[in-house]
């Protein structure tokens, strides 16, 4: 694969920013070169140490994909997915008019299409909004974004789309507990990348290849990822 990479993962530290309803993740020091250097590793002349970090947090903190599964019981745990799933041809559409707590709706979807100059098709469709370099890393990114309508997947899946993702801890907004957009990829059967960043680099691209592969979790309900565009 040739061209650039943009990484579109948001960077994980101890106790960022996560949606309303989850714990913040523990990033914290294990074992630093100090401790190791106490247990008399190596060589007489030539020592050996090393660091390790602690990680805990959920499934669905900072830079992650939702399993069919998180959306309803029926569904497949993460480690179910194929893997083809969470690769493809991608296009960013620019929605940086959609308002804090707005909705992305048809509409919306539609011009930007048109703009993006790509018909969508199968595409794995990301979302810029412009939240992530307008809030983070305040607290104010967490209760901001903007939801997708459930007209607006509707669409998305009606266009083959199998996945779309978004800046922010949600495709739907903070203030409204209704969550069209989940339960709508629940009755679809498609799902969706959260906390997306970068998407700004990525617009007027036209189409370009993404990938945003899950850890292997035993009956994951979603998967953190390191998400990647790949551009000429």
């Amino acid at each position: 694969m040739t061209g650039r990479i943009i990484d579109l993962s948001v960077k994980i530290t101890n106790n960022m920013p996560a949606h309303k309803f989850f714990a913040r993740p523990v990033l914290v020091p294990h074992f630093t070169h100090d401790d190791f250097r106490e247990m008399n590793l190596g060589v007489p002349g030539d020592p050996l140490t090393g660091a390790t970090q602690f990680m805990g947090m959920i499934d669905h903190v900072g830079t992650h994909v939702d399993s069919f599964y998180h959306l309803g019981e029926s569904g497949k745990t993460i480690d179910e997915m194929p893997l083809e799933d969470f690769t493809g041809k991608a296009v960013c559409l620019d929605l940086t008019h959609i308002p804090d707590l707005g909705d992305i709706d048809v509409e919306d979807i539609e011009e930007a299409e048109e703009k993006a100059k790509v018909k969508i098709d199968g595409h794995i469709v990301l979302l810029n909004t412009g939240l992530h370099e307008r809030h983070f890393p305040t607290d104010k990114v967490m209760w901001s974004n903007c939801g997708v309508t459930a007209a607006a997947t509707h669409w998305l899946a009606d266009h083959g789309s199998k996945f779309h993702g978004v800046e922010g801890p949600s495709t739907d907004k903070p203030s409204n507990n209704d969550f069209p957009n989940h339960r709508t990829c629940r009755d679809r059967g498609i799902a969706h990348y959260e906390w997306l960043v970068n998407l700004e680099q990525l617009v007027g691209r036209g189409e370009f290849h993404f990938q945003g592969f899950p850890l292997h979790l035993n009956r994951g309900t979603g998967s953190p990822v390191r998400a990647l565009a790949f551009v000429d």
